[in-house]
């Protein structure tokens, strides 16, 4: 015979169980309506499968398991899924959570089912993974899935399987009476529980004031081929702690901040073991449990088997419920149950009891006084803790000495309140200690996370630079022996290849340009983040800097060269050029000047020798520019009219877009305000100039057309280049990332690739440049730029709510998610400026292409049906009242802003195109009297219907009658439509009264 041992502490309170073991267990009745919480087990909330609507079967799956820790959710009867949303469930807050509301039939109509003729056949796994789609959790009361304590894995030796049915609280009696008249069952169970653990030894534990279940047990274990021993214990609380239990059984003492598991020992309860032999024998799911239902303000207390989602109030009317005594509604037990605020709360999975106790039986609690140190709470512990001192930490908000006293190892059984003579509600103080501690943890953690993060891409980009430092070095290196080189291949040339050595230079001079733009893109960097290798990099700029100026010195210096050997007069054109970038290299050091003073950095001296430096450049190469426009003109130069005609339109398109900027900055107050004045003023006087010139060379001729170049194939050879460079760059990246031995050479291509965008690119700007000057540019189709306009900003916004929703969560992504809405937004105002630099050489051109209509209408009609769509499902949510509601409006009308958008753009397609709106098609009558018949048949078949609700006095009435209401405003719609068409209807508007004139 198996002994006996025993746990610190315990109490014996009032039993109060012979009220409600009289009487067998029967079934409650079916309720009108059921309210199934999606979670009523530890872990994860199950995930619906079902919408409103859909009629269930009793036994379907409604919600499957998500994550781990999860169980499945069934019907427990059949009807209709009328709601999917929050409802208040049994907690002690008197919180909502989301629930699958369903309207019974009263049908109670199955699905096929059936259990497993075999259940051993089947694999361990296949077996725990039935169980767990079959929704079996933990019934004792905490709820854990079933399937995760069964899923130990075959390298887990389980000594001992204990059957939990001491049902140790007071005034429950559901595991009692379960054993008297199930007792097969539940041995039913545990030989399924025993095949998937193997454990040596079974233990039945149960308490020794349950005399008709012991027999019951002794009963079913006789001749079984189990090693099944039934241990009668002792009657005192909390003897049906998981921890209590073990040690009484096994003495064996569970350690601290572990499970039975780990010492080789799982514990049931004899209602799980029940509800697994009906799903595998019978093929039945968790629906119902069975329920104690007690208290003095109740005229009948019983146990009732009650389909989950039943609410509380169903089953006190079925028990006779008094409302006038009912002071107080218990969910569980006395002891760690909690008080309910209403009972239009459902019954879950880990409901065994519900107590309607009188104002006597539970009297209001006394106020607290403060504690005598009297110990007492500490000699009924069975958990062995000192409730006096965590009394006290969880007062002082001590968590970590609360911690370190093992607050964790606390059980909530309530015996520490129970004997306390201060009436201090004991419990309630650890449970809000051990809530605040999680979250302080789960806080801890996150910021522990996010600081990994941050160190683990600080090292990167640290790495990163370094590498990149080493690669501009090696690129350096070879750009100097291949410049080296070109130098002494440029000197053996011949004085024939002069042409060629002009190209040859322009690419040089690009190529240098490009490289001082890297370096001091890497200078300003490193001066920001204060690198260590500030002055190694300042050196790489400045060398940097010397080869463009000698390039580009070497440039002009041939383009001179071949010009005065053509003509002899100066290049006014490079000129002016050469001017624009000295000043703005010049407006570059200022700004940089500026910055480096404000923040207190070093080098500022050296910048204000380079800011010099520059403004004495920039006033060289403008008097170099005013000399050549004040030389005199060739006599024999003939002016070319549409060159002036189009110089004078880009001024005052100029002009415009500088009055624009100078208006902005006027009304934020941002910006250089003297600046933007004095450039409008420049501008204007250029305006003048240009429309002088114009209007006098019309006057005196115009020189002959030069021939236009298509510049489609030479913009998408450029464009493809640019591609090619972008993909060879993220290729080099990541096999730099990766350490991979080919990043030098993928790197070295990504410059050989680039020099062939910068070609491309050089033509593009020629041939435009030409056609410019031939004073005739092709018509640039809109539709294809303004297309690629609206999705970049289509981009924008969706990238920029996506950051706006990780910085309101604070997940450690929005700051990239930030950088990444910055490089969309420079995409779209890439885009902006070419669509609008395409509208202004259009406006130059004289004359604008044609507009497909086509793509324009069906974008127009796209933006009205997705404003139709939003607005009907915004108006659903109003009537739902959901918290969703107010956003999905403003939703509403952002799709309608845009709608109005693409029908100005397509109206105004139509003004340019000279084109007059579609006209309206013919009206056929009869289909329209179809359309208002149907509406008007709808309506009245709504309008029975919700009648019918309203008779019945179901809940469903009042949204039906809504339901009506909108249907006969669409037949009102489909009538005028009708009328105004042409069709006449009598006063009555009924099917048959209508007529076609």
């Amino acid at each position: 015979m198996t002994r006996v041992h025993s746990f610190h502490g315990g109490i014996h309170p009032p039993e109060n169980k012979r009220q409600s073991n009289g009487a067998p267990i029967r079934p409650a009745p079916i309720p009108p309506r059921l309210v199934l919480p999606l979670s009523q087990h530890i872990g994860a909330p199950a995930e619906p499968l079902v919408k409103v609507g859909d009629r269930v079967l009793k036994g379907q799956v409604i919600a499957e398991p998500i994550g781990r820790v999860s169980v499945s959710l069934h019907a427990p009867t059949s009807g209709t899924v009328t709601l999917i949303g929050p409802q208040p469930v049994p907690h002690a807050s008197g919180m909502e959570a989301d629930c699958i509301v369903i309207e019974t039939d009263g049908q109670d109509e199955w699905i096929e089912h059936a259990g497993l003729e075999d259940y051993k056949s089947y694999t361990k796994s296949e077996l725990i993974n039935y169980i767990r789609n079959y929704g079996i959790a933990g019934m004792g009361g905490a709820g854990f899935p079933t399937d995760v304590k069964l899923h130990l894995g075959d390298d887990h030796i389980v000594n001992t399987l204990i059957i939990n049915a001491a049902e140790c609280e007071p005034y429950i009696t559901a595991d009692d009476l379960l054993i008297r008249e199930r007792s097969d069952e539940i041995l039913g169970g545990i030989e399924v529980i025993a095949h998937l653990l193997n454990p040596s030894h079974i233990l039945i534990g149960i308490e020794d004031n349950k005399p008709q279940a012991i027999r019951a047990l002794e009963d079913a274990v006789r001749g079984c081929h189990l090693n099944i021993d039934v241990v009668v214990v002792p009657t005192k609380y909390p003897s049906g702690g998981e921890k209590q239990l073990v040690k009484l059984l096994t003495g064996v003492e569970v350690p601290s901040g572990k499970i039975p598991a780990d010492v080789g020992i799982v514990c049931q309860n004899v209602g799980t073991a029940s509800a697994i032999y009906r799903a595998v024998h019978r093929g039945e799911p968790l629906i119902s449990r069975i329920v104690t239902i007690t208290g003095d303000a109740v005229d009948q207390r019983h146990n009732l088997e009650v389909l989950i989602g039943t609410q509380y109030s169903e089953l006190l009317a079925a028990s006779g419920v008094r409302r006038d005594d009912l002071y107080r509604l218990v969910m569980g037990g006395p002891m760690m149950g909690f008080t309910m605020k209403s009972d239009a709360v459902p019954v879950v999975k880990t409901t065994n009891c519900i107590i309607a106790a009188t104002e006597e039986e539970m009297p209001p609690a006394p106020p607290a006084l403060n504690c005598i140190r009297c110990g007492m709470c500490e000699q009924v512990c069975p958990a062995e803790l000192l409730p006096q001192q965590l009394h006290w930490f969880a007062k002082g908000k001590e968590y970590d000495k609360a911690k370190h006293h093992n607050l964790f190892d606390c059980i909530e059984c309530g015996a520490c309140s129970y004997v306390c003579p201060s009436n201090i509600p004991l419990v309630q103080y650890y449970r809000n200690a051990k809530a605040e501690i999680r979250q302080e943890e789960a806080e801890k953690q996150k910021a522990e996370y996010a600081r990994m993060r941050f160190e683990a891409r600080q090292a990167r980009l640290e790495q990163e630079k370094i590498e990149k430092e080493q690669r501009r070095k090696a690129r350096a290196e070879e750009a100097a022996k291949a410049q080296a080189s070109k130098k002494d291949s440029a000197g053996a040339a011949k004085p024939a290849a002069a042409g060629g050595d002009v190209k040859a230079l322009k690419t040089a001079a690009a190529v240098a340009r490009t490289k001082l733009k890297k370096a001091e893109k890497a200078f300003e960097q490193a001066k920001e983040s204060g690198a260590d290798n500030l002055a190694e990099l300042e050196a790489a700029f400045n060398a940097a800097k010397q080869k463009a100026d000698d390039a580009q010195q070497k440039l002009e210096q041939a383009e001179k060269g071949g010009t005065a050997a053509a003509s002899g007069a100066p290049d006014i054109k490079a000129l002016k050029t050469a001017a624009a970038v000295a000043r703005t290299k010049l407006k570059k050091a200022q700004s940089a000047l500026k910055a480096a003073e404000e923040k207190g950095q070093d080098g500022v001296e050296q910048l204000r020798d380079t800011v010099k430096e520059l403004e004495t450049k920039a006033e060289a190469a403008q008097k170099a520019f005013d000399d050549a426009q004040a030389a005199p003109a060739p006599a024999a130069q003939v002016v070319d009219i549409k060159q002036l005609k189009t110089a004078a339109a880009v001024a005052r398109t100029k002009l415009k877009q500088a009055e624009k900027a100078l208006a902005n900055a006027q009304d934020s107050g941002e910006g250089d305000i003297a600046e933007l004045e004095a450039k409008v003023k420049e501008l204007e006087a250029k305006v003048e100039t240009t429309r002088k010139a114009f209007e006098a060379a019309e006057q005196g001729g115009s020189a002959p057309a030069k021939p236009v170049i298509d510049l489609a194939p030479l913009k998408e050879d450029m464009d493809k280049a640019l591609a090619k460079v972008e993909k060879a760059e993220a290729a080099a990246k990541a096999a730099e990332e990766k350490g991979l031995p080919t990043a030098e050479k993928m790197r070295a291509g990504v410059d050989k690739l680039r020099g062939k965008y910068e070609e491309a690119k050089k033509a593009y700007e020629d041939a435009e440049a030409q056609n410019a000057a031939a004073g005739g540019k092709p018509a640039i189709d809109l539709a294809p730029l303004k297309e690629d306009m609206d999705k970049a900003l289509a981009k924008v916004e969706k990238a920029d709510a996506a950051a706006k929703a990780a910085e309101e969560k604070g997940l450690p992504t929005a700051e990239k998610m930030r950088a990444g809405v910055d490089k969309l937004r420079g995409k779209y105002e890439e885009a902006k400026k070419a669509y609008e630099d395409a509208e202004a050489q259009n406006a130059n051109a004289g004359g604008k292409p044609t507009i497909d209509l086509a793509p324009l209408k069906e974008d127009m009609e796209k933006a009205l049906a997705k404003v139709e769509k939003a607005d009907a499902a915004a108006k659903a949510a109003e009537d739902k009242g959901l918290p969703t509601a107010e956003k999905m409006r403003a939703g509403v009308d952002k799709l309608r802003g845009k709608y109005e958008e693409a029908k100005k753009a397509f109206e105004d397609a139509l003004a340019q195109n000279g084109t007059a709106a579609p006209a309206a098609p013919a009206v056929n009558l009869d289909e329209l009297k179809a359309d208002m018949e149907t509406a008007l048949g709808k309506v009245q078949k709504a309008d029975a219907a919700a009648k019918n609700a309203e008779e019945k006095g179901l809940p469903t009435a009042e949204k039906m009658r809504a339901g009506v209401e909108k249907l006969r405003g669409k037949y009102e719609e489909a009538k005028q439509a009708y009328v105004a068409a042409g069709g006449s209807v009598d006063a009555e508007a009924k099917p048959d009264t209508v007529t076609v004139d």
